[in-house]
């Protein structure tokens, strides 16, 4: 037994070593990005302007209170294009994974309140990426903001 113990610990220090914590937060900064922005892109013609179709499931399906659907079109579009990409490039990536969870709250709670196990996998990624910014490969780093801000 105390030789399968050694043997795992073995292992879990190699992928440690092998796997850096750069790499993990580009992942994560990559991989919820898509999931956004490809939304957004299937309520847009062209760059940015916004479909009838879109405009009629934030009047039906994705109707919020207290927001008007024209204004929760226009909102939830533009931000699942503009934040995406800020994850992609790593850049004010604290901001953009809070605004996103933001949304995945909105989503969960007024929206789609079933598909939990997808919302809670999307605030899994972006807590991380709250919590440790986008990591040493981002334009974050770079510019030195995007030191992990940890507690001592």
């Amino acid at each position: 037994m105390a030789s399968l113990l050694h043997l795992y610990r073995h292992a879990a220090d190699a992928f440690a070593r092998l796997i850096p914590d750069a790499a993990l937060l580009l992942l994560a900064r990559l991989g919820i990005a898509v999931v956004f922005f490809l939304s957004g892109r299937t309520k847009v013609e062209g760059v940015l302007t916004i479909t009838d179709s879109a405009y009629e499931l934030f009047r039906t399906e994705y109707a919020l209170p207290l927001i008007s659907p024209v204004f929760a079109a226009h909102l939830a579009t533009y931000s699942e294009h503009l934040f995406p990409i800020l994850l992609v490039l790593g850049l004010f990536t604290r901001l953009a994974a809070a605004a996103l969870l933001g949304m995945t709250a909105v989503i969960e709670i007024f929206v789609y309140p079933d598909a939990w196990p997808t919302h809670l996998s999307w605030a899994a990624l972006l807590l991380l990426l709250l919590a440790r910014g986008g990591g040493r490969w981002s334009l974050d780093h770079l510019l030195g903001r995007g030191a992990a801000r940890r507690p001592s």
